[in-house]
């Protein structure tokens, strides 16, 4: 029997390992190329037809552009805590997420957000991820809702909330299916 292949079967299933710092940065990457997509409305798989109406000349309308932003970093955490929680220290999650976040924000003002800018918008962070957590506690639905109300200014269509919700998902589960494999380990 050839057992190579099985061989290298196993090597490709063995487990990554990356510290916290090297999985903030990765999946800083990931969120800056969801939310380029989106911005850029190159997504057809769910089309958000209603940002078509949020934007000027000038591009996308700023706070649109800050909540998807927001969750979109949201929906990679998510991914994240689904994939290590109970299998890897509380304290390595922590750091990984804090580094997807301080990498985000540094990029931030490296393309031009004034620092200065930075504390107001890490509560606007704080406030949605507790706000996207409980929703999505109660139901996708609520989720698309509770991101629609804040991407669209106050409004909730049915559409939106249902694209989100796809989005969610295409975020969240292969994120989560591909960190399974990773290892957490300390820099």
């Amino acid at each position: 029997m050839d057992t190579t292949l099985t061989d290298e079967a196993r090597e490709f299933r063995a487990p990554l390992t990356m510290t916290p710092e090297e999985l903030g940065d990765n999946l800083a990457l990931l969120v800056w190329e969801s939310f380029s997509d989106f911005i850029s409305l190159e997504d057809v798989e769910t089309p958000l037809t209603d940002i078509a109406t949020l934007y000027d000349d000038q591009g996308a309308d700023s706070r649109t552009a800050e909540e998807a932003l927001i969750f979109f970093m949201w929906a990679h955490t998510r991914g994240v805590q689904l994939a290590f929680l109970g299998r890897t220290p509380d304290g390595r999650i922590r750091q990984g997420l804090d580094a997807l976040h301080s990498a985000v924000f540094e990029d931030m003002v490296d393309n031009g957000t004034p620092k200065s800018q930075l504390p107001l918008f890490e509560q606007r962070v704080s406030a949605r991820y507790a706000e996207y957590h409980q929703a999505a506690a109660q139901s996708d639905n609520k989720l698309g809702e509770a991101v629609s109300r804040h991407i669209l200014g106050g409004i909730v269509r049915d559409t939106t909330s249902a694209a989100i919700q796809e989005r969610a998902v295409a975020v969240a589960n292969p994120l989560k299916d591909f960190l399974e494999d990773v290892e957490l380990i300390e820099a």
